[in-house]
């Protein structure tokens, strides 16, 4: 496993190929309030890229293009908070989507466990640690256990995905997952808009 950081924006010759792991880290939950600071992407490769925001400026042409690239799947998990915060700071609508903790949702309804934690553990058999989720993530310098924290919320989400792809179509829900993730960057523009706790589909 090889963690690169990069400063600003992706470099040229850093392609990501035509599936796309990604996460964020913020200085808090409300985007139009906390800045983002980190993104980080893998091609699921086993190595993860982090690219790092100072606060002052998003302009990351690379990286907005290959977010923004509709024949590139965007994978995440809980994709709803990252796909607003990207659109919010790099003006970058995430499309077409795939979010790992809706579809652990749909399918493995015998647990309330979906956290990315514990789908490696499920899943995958691996154990990652989330001590640093709580981390300044603004810090002129990242520790070396932020960089690793950072890069395992991406490494592993190609392989939870084709494991949760297979456990969907077996369960006859791989359609009913697949329009969710069509909903999920207009679910994360009404959190952007106002609507963050609101059921707008609710009767009252």
């Amino acid at each position: 496993m090889a963690i690169y950081v990069h400063q600003g924006d992706l470099p040229d010759d850093v392609d990501l190929g035509p599936e796309i792991a990604i996460d964020s880290e913020t200085m808090g939950l409300l985007p139009q309030r906390d800045r983002l600071c980190l993104v980080q992407l893998s091609a699921g490769d086993g190595n993860a890229h982090l690219v790092k925001f100072d606060g002052k400026s998003y302009a990351a042409p690379n990286l907005s293009r290959q977010l923004a690239d509709p024949e590139r799947l965007k994978i995440f998990h809980f994709g709803r908070f990252d796909i607003a915060v990207i659109e919010h700071y790099l003006g970058v609508t995430c499309t077409p989507v795939y979010c790992t903790k809706i579809a652990s949702r749909l399918v493995r309804t015998y647990t309330d466990r979906h956290g990315l934690k514990n789908l490696c553990q499920d899943l995958l058999g691996i154990d990652i640690s989330k001590q640093q989720q709580s981390s300044d993530w603004g810090a002129a310098e990242l520790s070396d256990a932020q960089k690793e924290y950072a890069a395992s919320d991406v490494l592993y989400l190609h392989r939870i995905r084709e494991q949760l792809d297979a456990m969907l179509k077996r369960e006859g829900r791989h359609e009913l997952a697949r329009r969710c993730f069509d909903f999920l960057p207009t679910r994360a523009r009404l959190d952007l808009e106002g609507w963050p706790e609101t059921d707008i589909f609710a009767h009252s």
